[in-house]
Order: structure tokens, then C-alpha cells, then sequence
């Protein structure tokens, strides 16, 4: 491609880590934020052709100050980030088990959270784009009118989308209000990633073949479904693979799957593939991609942060 960029759509929050019910660290997160971050260390660093630009949200306040700058000294363009006044940045708690797996409590203001028309009126998307999207954020019932728009528009300019579902269990009573736009997102999408805990929220199973046969295959027909330590599920129209994963001690799983996706657009950036690339490669070239978010994802596990170190 001759022109390309990473563009990112998502929530900031501070995440506020904690271990035995102490706080370990507090760094600046949020699903497409953690893959970005880890795409303006890598790419960012190798590749100054290639820009790297986060669409998103946050509080007019001291730790919005902290995510920008944050953003800022990782290689992200922070011109379409929205300050919106007398608001407060968003917060997550990650309590880590003895299994180093994270539960979560959120305390965000879904209903004020809003993106300025002119901050998103000027991103352009084009062919050669990779849009990286996903979580609640994505389906949020306030933000749909500007996240369809930018959406649809990377769409229709053959812009790569990779859609992370990304599914929490505490908007599972959000699902007759969401579902719409998660069809609609998927309907988008030139790549779907889910976990099996995300779809066996929202479809009530979590058995791969069932998701993508019954559930996907309609509407996106490139689908990755991981599974915590078990085998990463592959299908496309031609492929239906599994790929085992590596046993590691962790330190911490936050990000895990965020950086799985950040090495999925490394691995895509890497190979120079395009949208119609994508719908043709083989086998072996998805191992490859597999391999790449595979290997993002370890690093992020064997560290307290939410993003490949520096």
C-alpha cells in the first residue's frame, strides 16, 4: 500500500490495578487505547510513513491531562480527541486472582460522553487505512450517531476494520438497546475478534464453530474467536483452523487481548496486505498474523502494563 495509517476508535479510562485489594499501579487504558499504544511503540517507532491516530473521549481534567500527554509521548496524534468540559475521565479497577486474571468495575458517565462534530468531521479515512474498534464504546447508544458515521465512512473508502467485541458481563442488560449496532458493527467489520466469554454473554454460547456458523458467517466472514490459554479459533469461507496457544507464567492478563490485536494490524502492516488481500490469503499467511498477536499478546502478559514495553 502506498499510503497507509492506524486509526483507532475507543474509550480512555485510567485503569487502577490491584493485587491482594492493594493498588499496584494506575496507567492510562482503555481497549483500542492499549493496542494503539502498543502499535505507536512499535510502529510508530519503525515506520514514520505511517500515522497513527486515536478517536476518542475523555474528561476535562487532571488524569485527562495525564491520558493525553500519555498518548502524546507513545507516537498517537491526539487532533481528534474530545475534551469534553466538567466531565471526569473515566476509571477502571482491575482486581488480578491468584490466576493473574483481571475482574473489573467500571465507573464511567455513559450518558455525557460525547465526540465533538469537528474533532471527527476532519478525519478523512482512505483505502489504505486500518481501523481498529471495539468495546462498549463502539455500541454506545450516545455515541451511535458519531461512531456509525466514521464507521460507515471507513467502510465505503476500503479502509481494513477490525472489530474487537470485547463484550463486558456488566452490559449484559444492555443487550436489547446494543444488539442493533453490534449487528451493524459486525455487518462493517473486515475482521471480527471475540473471545468465547464475549459472545457466551451475548449469544449464550461460547463454542466457536456455533458463533461463527450461526452467528457470524452472515455478516463478517473473517472471524477469530480467542479462548484464555486454549486454542485461538480461525475461519474464513475457505479455513477453519486452531491455533495452540503457549503456556506461560503471567504476571497479569490486562490487555491481553487488546495486544493480540495490536499484533494482528502489526503482522497486517508488516506483510503489506490490503481489504481484498485479506478475503484471498491462505493458511499460512494467517498463521502468520495469528503469530504476530500471539507474540504482542505474551509480552503484555509477563508485564504489569497493559501495553508492550518500551
Amino acid at each position: 500500500m502506498s499510503y497507509r495509517r492506524i486509526i483507532g476508535i475507543g474509550e480512555t479510562v485510567l485503569d487502577v490495578i490491584f493485587r491482594n485489594d492493594q493498588p499496584l499501579a494506575a496507567v492510562p487504558g482503555g481497549s483500542a487505547f492499549n493496542a494503539m499504544v502498543s502499535l505507536g511503540r512499535s510502529i510508530g517507532k519503525e515506520r514514520d510513513d505511517i500515522p497513527i491516530l486515536m478517536i476518542t473521549e475523555t474528561g476535562d481534567d487532571h488524569i485527562g491531562d495525564i491520558v493525553v500527554k500519555f498518548m502524546r509521548d507513545n507516537n498517537i496524534s491526539t487532533d481528534a480527541v474530545t475534551r469534553n468540559k466538567g466531565t471526569q475521565t473515566h476509571l477502571s479497577m482491575a482486581f488480578l486472582d491468584e490466576n493473574n486474571d483481571a475482574q473489573y468495575e467500571f465507573y464511567k458517565d455513559y450518558a455525557n460522553a460525547s465526540l465533538k462534530a469537528d474533532k471527527v468531521a476532519n478525519v478523512e479515512f482512505r483505502e489504505g487505512d486500518i481501523v481498529l474498534f471495539g468495546s462498549f464504546f463502539a455500541i454506545n447508544p450516545v455515541l451511535r450517531q458519531y461512531t456509525r458515521k466514521l464507521l460507515t465512512a471507513a467502510h465505503d473508502a476500503g479502509a481494513i476494520l477490525y472489530y474487537d467485541l470485547n463484550f463486558r458481563k456488566t452490559h449484559i442488560k444492555d443487550i436489547p438497546e446494543v444488539m442493533d449496532n453490534i449487528v451493524e458493527n459486525f455487518q462493517l467489520a473486515t475482521i471480527v475478534r471475540g473471545s468465547t466469554e464475549d459472545f457466551g454473554y451475548l449469544f449464550g454460547t461460547s463454542v466457536p464453530q456455533e458463533i461463527y456458523e450461526i452467528h457470524m458467517r452472515k455478516h463478517c466472514n473473517l472471524f477469530i474467536c480467542t479462548d484464555s490459554c486454549r486454542p485461538i479459533a480461525l475461519f474464513t469461507p475457505e479455513i477453519s483452523a486452531q491455533y495452540p496457544v503457549e503456556q506461560i507464567k503471567t504476571v497479569s492478563t490486562i490487555g491481553a487481548g487488546d495486544n493480540f490485536n495490536a499484533g494482528m494490524v502489526y503482522g497486517i502492516i508488516q506483510q503489506n496486505l490490503s481489504k481484498t488481500d485479506l478475503s484471498v490469503i491462505g493458511e499460512t499467511t494467517w498463521s502468520n498474523l495469528i503469530a504476530s498477536g500471539q507474540s504482542f499478546s505474551k509480552k503484555v502478559c509477563q508485564s504489569i502494563f497493559n501495553y508492550i514495553e518500551l
